[in-house]
């Protein structure tokens, strides 16, 4: 592997440092040749990307930065990141880079045991994302059936699924929920769907184990499968066959490392750091050492029970480094508070709430139950209890009435700071 990410690299710092503006600045009093010498030598003699350069060059040089290789011409595909943290940014792709991102996802439904005889529905709206796309392109690629989900209501997208037979159903682990949740109002028996397999992406929530369980129970003969990747980076990683909640990166597409977001030190195995990735197939708009902001266990070196020598990540994306909140002296992260939620069970939504008091910032949560709840003081009390358990924190819980909060197509966005 380590020889084949070399071949890859030496040619992506020599066609970078030799006609990219904004990596040829950022490397410059770099040469190509040592730092490609060895995976130790890139290490030591290539700076780290942020995301904040690449947020600055995009507003210094509208409209798409200067982060390509080529002329304009040679590009032919634009997407954009979903702007959930910071404005939007566009990012092009060469036909031959969209290639080897299909090929990225082709081996995420390889891992899944998706085949040219599954009939893939995806239950999202085709917009300006790029996992949207690449998905869809990648399933057809392969062989499956593609149905497009995009324009409908839930109980559409789900008597379309039901009619049409379809064994893969594509979305976020939220609108997994929601359909499930959406099938039992609606009478539709999930227990006689087709589905057998869901690939989940957009949220952390397909390796959280409460939140895998909720959505394995209400698609009653399916396994869920994680995914994660970047608008910016591309596919990046398939869960791992043998060991469910735990991913792989691609490693004969990345080079990936992972350190410590302070120091940025190596993590060990077993520690758990930010992952950084180098993309060896997307060299008109390549991200060299870039900090994806995303908090992963890595797991030992070596051959893993599936047969992979991928870098492991137990528990998928555990978090990321820029939304961990401190409530009174205690770390805090969103995947924390939903494996919370999703353990204490029979909650269909909920929204939480940052504000100060003081000096201090303090966090409430709103829960909405799955159905008319008996007795809300119950669940406010259990689940309050979990909080506890979980944090050493009380945390304010407040029951709403069923359909009060907003639902989520897309990426949830349940955190709202005031």
């Amino acid at each position: 592997m380590d020889r084949h990410q070399l071949t890859e690299l030496r040619g992506l710092l020599a066609a970078a440092a030799a006609a990219n503006p904004f990596y040829r600045a950022k490397l410059a009093g770099v040469s190509p040749e040592l730092a490609s010498a060895s995976l130790l030598a890139f290490r030591e003699l290539v700076p780290f990307t942020q995301k904040e350069e690449i947020s600055r060059d995009h507003r210094d040089f509208p409209p798409y930065g200067t982060n390509l290789t080529y002329p304009l011409h040679r590009y032919t595909r634009c997407h954009q990141t979903s702007g959930s943290v910071g404005a939007p940014i566009r990012w092009l792709d060469t036909p031959e880079s969209w290639d080897w991102m299909l090929g990225n996802w082709e081996r995420v439904f390889e891992a899944a045991g998706v085949t040219g005889a599954d009939r893939a529905f995806f239950a999202f709206s085709f917009g300006p994302f790029l996992g949207f796309w690449t998905a869809f392109e990648a399933a057809t690629r392969l062989g499956c059936l593609s149905i497009p989900g995009g324009g409908l209501s839930s109980a559409a997208r789900l008597r379309i699924l039901m009619d049409q037979q379809a064994t893969l159903l594509c979305c976020t682990p939220t609108y997994a929920l929601h359909l499930g949740e959406t099938a039992i109002k609606e009478g539709i028996p999930l227990g006689e769907s087709a589905v057998r397999r869901i690939i989940v992406a957009g949220e952390p929530g397909g390796s959280i184990p409460a939140t895998r369980k909720r959505i394995e129970e209400l698609w009653p003969h399916a396994r869920l499968f994680d995914h994660h990747g970047m608008t910016e980076v591309g596919p990046v990683s398939y869960e791992c066959p043998s060991h469910p909640g735990r991913l792989h990166v691609i490693e004969g597409s990345y080079i990936a490392e992972v350190i410590d977001p302070g120091t940025t030190d190596p993590t060990p195995p077993g520690g758990v750091g930010e992952l950084v990735l180098t993309t060896l197939g997307r060299a008109g708009s390549p991200l060299i050492r870039y900090r994806t902001q995303d908090l992963v266990e890595p797991g030992p070196p070596g051959l893993c029970d599936c047969g992979s020598f991928d870098l492991q990540l137990r528990g998928g994306i555990l978090g990321r480094t820029d939304d961990m909140v401190v409530v009174r002296g205690v770390n805090v992260y969103p995947n924390a508070v939903e494996e919370a939620i999703h353990r204490v069970g029979g909650i269909a939504e909920y929204q939480v709430r940052l504000h100060r008091e003081g000096s201090m910032t303090e966090l409430s949560v709103q829960v909405e139950p799955l159905r008319e709840c008996p007795d809300p003081l119950a669940l406010k009390a259990r689940l309050q209890k979990e909080f506890q358990d979980f944090f050493a924190l009380r945390i304010e819980v407040e029951v709403v009435p069923p359909g009060r909060l907003p639902r989520f197509e897309l990426k949830a966005r349940r955190w709202r700071r005031e």
